[in-house]
């Protein structure tokens, strides 16, 4: 990416930002990291009308982008945002966006990342609530970790499976999801193992019935095969991390960034997989310490459509310092 014009080729970025089209593009990738398809739609512009309004920009290093297997996804560069010149484009951008009503339409095409995946977890499942074949991968995780075993929270409880591990340990166990049918796979196991000590909630991973039942905090906050789901997975991490005690542990599986594009139609994935860098910077935006991100063992025997995905593991600490982020809390843009 090159940097921005300097001082002899200055008047260069003052014609690149007198298009108002480039205007609106550059507020809207402030906003929000969005795919071209995505700017598209906001903007009311066909996608080769978007890459060809992006590419100058991104050449003049204001904006950046990272690919998503056959998706790019656009947003403002940090070098930009510091530029005087630029921070004067984006309130004019944010205007004329605010004007048309696209700005405010952000918030619904990021919700709308993940209709797929609760149409996909809606379906009716076929009942089964025996053991996992997956355990041993997430038990290769958990070795290191057990040794508060006061509550424990299964975020994205989906069916249940791990809750065959966590109920064995744990007093108590609070599992969520927000998928009627997934919760009653969880709740058909939950039965027929005779768990007492597990609570099935329907919510949002930040919900006011969430909070209530974790009160003061969970040991574990576990997330396995969540954040790809998640429409802003930095965000999502966050907000996992609060459902922690001070001192609790976080405790995150998911994919390694792929690019088998399956996995979005087949099980409605928002993201395909993460790479190390990525989930370390999810990590600090979170502020949790003691952090370590690092492959899973492949080695062990798995099953399903996802069975040839590598797997990372992050394991991370909530502060034990008064001040959380739930009480100073940030905007999340990932």
């Amino acid at each position: 990416m090159q940097s921005l014009p300097g001082s002899e080729t200055r008047w260069q970025l003052y014609r690149l930002l007198s298009d108002p089209v480039r205007l609106r593009l550059l507020a809207l990738a402030a906003e929000e990291e969005l795919s071209v398809g995505e700017l598209a739609e906001l903007l009311g512009e066909a996608q080769p009308n978007v890459s060809r309004h992006a590419a100058p920009l991104r050449q003049a290093g204001l904006l950046c982008d990272r690919r998503q297997g056959t998706r790019t996804l656009v947003r403002l560069s940090d070098e930009a945002a510091r530029d005087a010149v630029v921070v004067d484009a984006l309130a004019a951008g944010r205007q004329l966006c605010a004007a048309e009503g696209s700005l405010a339409k952000v918030a619904e095409v990021v919700a709308s990342r993940d209709a797929r995946t609760r149409e996909f977890f809606s379906q009716p499942g076929d009942g089964e609530v025996g053991l996992s074949p997956e355990l041993p991968l997430y038990l290769s995780a958990f070795a290191r970790l057990i040794a508060d075993r006061g509550l424990a929270v299964d975020a994205g409880t989906g069916d249940g499976v791990l809750l065959d591990l966590l109920a064995p340990v744990y007093d108590r166990v609070v599992a969520i999801d927000r998928s009627t049918a997934q919760l009653e796979r969880a709740r058909q196991r939950v039965r027929a193992h005779g768990y007492t000590n597990v609570t099935l909630i329907e919510d949002q991973i930040d919900g006011d019935r969430v909070r209530a039942a974790v009160g003061g905090g969970a040991d574990l906050v576990l997330a396995v095969r969540v954040l790809h789901h998640a429409p802003r997975p930095k965000a999502a991490l966050k907000d996992l991390t609060e459902l922690a005690r001070p001192g609790g542990k976080i405790l995150v599986i998911d994919y390694a960034r792929h690019d088998d594009e399956r996995m979005s139609e087949q099980q409605a994935d928002v993201w395909l997989g993460f790479s190390e860098q990525e989930l370390s910077s999810f990590a600090a935006a979170a502020r949790l310490e003691q952090v370590s991100v690092g492959p899973a063992p492949l080695r062990l025997p798995r099953v399903g459509v996802d069975a040839h995905l590598p797997c990372l593991t992050l394991l991370g600490t909530r502060p034990e310092t008064p001040t959380s982020p739930r009480a100073r809390r940030q905007p999340i843009t990932d």
